[in-house]
């Protein structure tokens, strides 16, 4: 790849880039700032559940499932890359 991503931020624990053939800027969060937005995820899932509110359980379930597979992408780049996890697996 050679294409570059442009930084619009300073560089955090997130960042803010423009990707190259993207309208509008993404946001870059730190691996294991990601991992600790997961995991808080998954502890207010557990605490939405002692309500019993079916429609609250559903959306959260559903942003979980989504940074669950950003979490396994994130983990199998770094793999892939011999990279080390920020985060113990």
């Amino acid at each position: 790849m050679t294409e570059t991503a442009a930084l619009l931020s300073p560089a955090t624990n997130y960042a803010i880039v423009q990707l190259p053939g993207r309208r509008f800027p993404g946001l870059v969060f730190q691996g294991d700032s990601a991992h600790n937005i997961f995991v808080q995820l998954n502890g207010i899932r557990t605490l939405a559940k002692k309500c019993g509110e079916k429609q609250l359980d559903a959306e959260i379930d559903d942003i979980c499932e989504l940074f669950s597979t950003i979490i396994k992408g994130y983990e199998a780049v770094c793999e892939s890359h011999g990279i080390e996890l920020p985060y113990p697996r």
